[in-house]
């Protein structure tokens, strides 16, 4: 349930409902509006303190939270979460672009592209160092050599991490270089690392399963949230259909429908949600008119040498070239693409 705070409601009273929440055995979760504040009271039991909790100083009313995903809903919160983090800002009309290798390889070509999207406008250098792979014979990443070759880039250009946390076990040491936590399709339903970049306090950008519904996604963000972590990103990285002439199916209207019951920003993946490098631009460009917060595309100086997922990759001149595009979009729309 949704304690709603009343206008001009004292620090000093909500500190108290949010004491007098916890002392009920409930998880308080304050969230500070720009006209009032809400606690939303999650837990078991939660109805019968109603009466309870509407008698306390500086409250307006005591309300039921219908959706599943409680601290996600716009039921709980109705103004747009904006994710700020060194140069990437997401949400509410700002409109964030990640971009950089699946993997990281090297220093020239980490330094090569930080330089390239940047220059391109570009607000967040993404890599990856730890690498789930489909087949253990494939390339699985540099680990912490390339957690540090991704810092030197940060150094160089001032852009923004985000990379991939596989592990609970490797969650210190990615957290050390990391800006952002990015939680892999394949571990979207692995709640035990998903509270555990919650207790972190790290924004988090949360992929979609290839096979989740929508409603499993956003209960998967809960588990972040629910730890104590209100910076997510909600990420659409497309889904397993029948079709085969894309990697996945890329549904849009995802963007959209979440925006209606969630004020989490929405993030699309055209790299992974197409599979082929051509199609990247008019879905990214495709994704800021449905209304997506942010982009993460995967770029390489030379996709046809890239170990991994070279084929949807950009090259540096491709992807200058979809920023223009994007930038044309998101001015259409009355939104903008913020530089770093």
């Amino acid at each position: 349930m949704i304690v709603v705070m009343k206008r001009g409601a004292t620090p000093e009273q909500i500190e108290h409902m949010i004491q007098r929440v916890e002392r009920l055995g409930l998880r308080a979760h304050p969230i500070y509006g720009a006209e009032r504040t809400v606690i939303a009271a999650v837990g078991e039991k939660r109805d019968e303190f109603r009466q309870s909790l509407e008698s306390g100083p500086g409250v307006a009313e005591v309300v039921p939270i219908l959706a599943p995903y409680k601290v996600a809903s716009r039921e709980v919160c109705n103004e747009p979460t904006v994710v700020r983090t060194g140069s990437l800002t997401v949400g509410n009309s700002h409109i964030g672009v990640m971009a950089g290798p699946c993997s990281v390889e090297d220093e020239d070509q980490m330094i090569a592209t930080a330089r390239a999207v940047k220059a391109a406008g570009a607000t967040a250098l993404r890599g990856g160092a730890f690498k789930p792979r489909t087949s253990p014979y494939s390339f699985q990443g540099l680990k912490e050599d390339g957690l540090k070759l991704l810092a030197l880039a940060r150094a160089e250009t001032g852009l923004a991490i985000v990379t991939e946390v596989v592990a609970s076990e490797d969650l210190p040491i990615v957290s050390r270089y990391a800006d952002v936590l990015q939680i892999g399709a394949r571990n979207m339903q692995n709640y035990r690392l998903l509270e555990a970049v919650g207790a972190e306090g790290k924004p988090v950008l949360l992929k979609r399963g290839p096979s989740a519904t929508l409603d499993e996604l956003l209960l998967a963000a809960e588990y972040v949230l629910n730890a104590g972590n209100p910076n997510v990103m909600l990420c659409e990285r497309g889904i397993r259909t029948f079709e085969a002439h894309t990697r996945y199916t890329l549904p849009l209207a995802s963007v959209p429908w979440l925006h209606e019951r969630t004020h989490l920003p929405v993030v699309v993946d055209p790299s992974h949600g197409t599979g082929h490098a051509s199609l990247v631009a008019p879905m990214g460009a495709a994704a800021i008119a449905a209304g997506a917060d942010g982009l993460i595309v995967e770029v390489h100086p030379d996709p046809e040498s890239a170990l991994s997922d070279g084929y949807q990759s950009l090259d540096l001149e491709q992807f200058e070239q979809m920023m223009i595009l994007c930038r044309r979009v998101a001015e259409a729309v009355g939104r903008t693409i913020v530089a770093p």
